[in-house]
Order: structure tokens, then sequence, then C-alpha cells
């Protein structure tokens, strides 16, 4: 997507109209903006370059798409990644549709490539113990380490963010959006806000709402009410931020003798796995993840059917 393109886009009026309905109306997170404005650039980048014009968005035919697919194709872009960009052009004309701008999307019934089947990286059990441990392993070192004070908060913070995450199957942009009145502590539960402003009750477990209070108490001033849960830097009261989630963890995964690459959303891969593991109902599963789908959640049956095969074939006489 060259530069001209994304200054070009945000001149379009139907472009522009559509992202502020993501925003205001949809409640799309800032991820799902950003990636669907790159998409209708890099869309707008190539059809310029191809017609010597802007598109026409309410003109333009099944060809031009199928054209841009084939293009698509020979960049040798992953399927994930030409599907997510028709998603968006999808969505865009679904809007056009909508606004009266026309009736067919020419998007409509054309055959995008199918995604590979890649199950989802997850912790096990044990792994995800020495995880949450790591923190106050670190705390625990620095102290030990250096003759001036060390900041607890921090650490605690971490401790309870590593918990929650791992107790409520959180997006990291879910962690990041709560607050302390989301916490039910009677009743242990959390709001979430999940896609598109759903929310929904969580269950979340003893170990994490301790992890919470204990941060809480050692704060100069706790959380209340709309006060983000999980502060950044406690002087300035500022919510953490999807970032510094990832590098904190990235710190804790090395410490624990685990792969840093792994992404804050693999705790939520190492939860839902967990669960069927112990035999939740897949559908309840889907509920507590806040999926709009089931089939969003029938990924993790592979995982946990591919480790029972496995099994089968290792302790079985006769397998």
């Amino acid at each position: 997507m060259s530069e001209e393109s994304a200054v070009a886009i945000l001149k379009d009026k139907w472009v522009a109209d559509f992202l502020q309905h993501l925003a205001a109306d949809r409640g799309a997170s800032v991820y799902t903006q950003r990636n669907y404005r790159q998409a209708l650039a890099a869309f707008y980048g190539w059809f310029h370059r191809e017609q010597q014009h802007a598109p026409s968005w309410p003109d333009l035919q099944r060809d031009d798409f199928r054209g841009y697919l084939r293009f698509l194709g020979r960049k040798k872009l992953s399927r994930a990644a030409t599907r997510l960009r028709f998603s968006a052009l999808r969505s865009f004309y679904k809007f056009l549709i909508r606004r009266g701008a026309l009736n067919v999307s020419p998007i409509k019934n054309i055959t995008l490539p199918k995604l590979e089947k890649r199950l989802p990286r997850f912790l096990t059990a044990a792994q995800m113990l020495a995880l949450l441990k790591a923190p106050l392993q670190e705390l625990v070192a620095l102290k030990q380490s250096s003759d001036d004070p060390v900041a607890e908060a921090p650490y605690l913070r971490d401790v309870a963010i590593l918990e929650t995450i791992y107790s409520c199957g959180l997006r990291i942009s879910e962690l990041c959006g709560l607050t302390a009145q989301d916490f039910y502590w009677d009743e242990q539960l959390v709001r979430v806000r999940g896609k598109g402003r759903k929310e929904r009750l969580v269950p979340i477990g003893a170990p994490a709402l301790e992890a919470v209070r204990h941060y809480w108490k050692n704060l100069q001033v706790a959380p209340v009410a709309e006060t983000p849960a999980f502060l950044a830097a406690e002087q300035k009261r500022a919510a953490m931020y999807p970032r510094l989630v990832q590098l904190r963890l990235k710190r804790y995964l090395e410490i624990a003798c685990l792969d840093p690459g792994l992404t804050p959303h693999k705790l939520r891969h190492s939860y839902a796995t967990h669960l069927l593991d112990a035999g939740a109902d897949l559908r309840s599963v889907q509920e507590l993840l806040g999926h709009a789908h089931l089939v969003t959640t029938q990924v993790y049956t592979h995982v946990t059917t591919d480790r029972l095969k496995r099994a089968y074939d290792q302790a079985h006489p006769r397998a």
C-alpha cells in the first residue's frame, strides 16, 4: 500500500463514511478499523494503477474483483491475508447497499481460497503455572540483587493480568478495557466488552481475584468505578495497552523457559483447550469466549481430539 493510496482513501467520501460507521455504530476495535482501512487502500491503489483513475465504488463489477484476486495470487499473498482483504471489501459493500448506493454486491459469490488448517498453539497446564509464577520470580530476583527499593506494583499487576487472561480467556483488548466496576467480587464474575461492543459475563477464579485484590491494595489509590483495572502508569492513572502487555509477557515467557514468541492470544487458546480437555461442552466454551459462531470455537476440538489419538496410540496395546 503506497502512501498516496493511504492519503487518497481518506478523502473518498464513501470510505470515510464507512470508517466512521465502523467506529461509531459498530464499535469496531482500533485493529479492525486499521485493517479495513488498509485493505480498502490496497484495493484503491491497485485499481488506480490498473485503470489510471480512482474507483467509483457503486459502479465496479465482479470482474474487477476477480482481477484483484488474481493479482493477490500472483503476489503470493497468504490465504488468510487475501480473505481479510475481501472481508473488508465485503463489509464495505454491505454498508453501501444499506446506504442505497447499489442493490447487489459485486463481490457476491466470488470464490476465495480456503484457509490452511492450522491448529492453535497453547501452553500445557504445567507451562501455564510456570508462566503465572514468573513475575514474582523476577521481583524476588531484583530485590536480592539491588540495594535500592524495588517497586512491587508492576509485578503484582502483571501477576493479576496473567491470572485474569487465563482465568477468563480474554482477548488482549478486552483485558485492557476492564474497569474496577467490571469485577463482581461476590458472584466471582467479570463483565467483558467484546467485539462489536457486545458484553458478556465471564466467571473468574479465586486465584485471579486474589491477584487483582493484592495488586490494588499495593497501589497508592485503588481503582474505583470507571478507573482502569490495570494501570500502565500509576501516577497518570493510564490504562494498560496491548503493546505493553505483549512486552511484559515476552519477558515472563523467557523467565519460564517458554517460547518468547507466544502472544497473549495463546493464553486464550490455552484457556479454551484446558476447558475442553476437562470436559466442558463446546457451546459453553463458545459463550465464554464470546465467539459469535460455533465454527470459530470448533478449532479447539481438533487440538483435544489429536491429543486423545496420540494418547490412544501410545497406550492401547491394540492401537
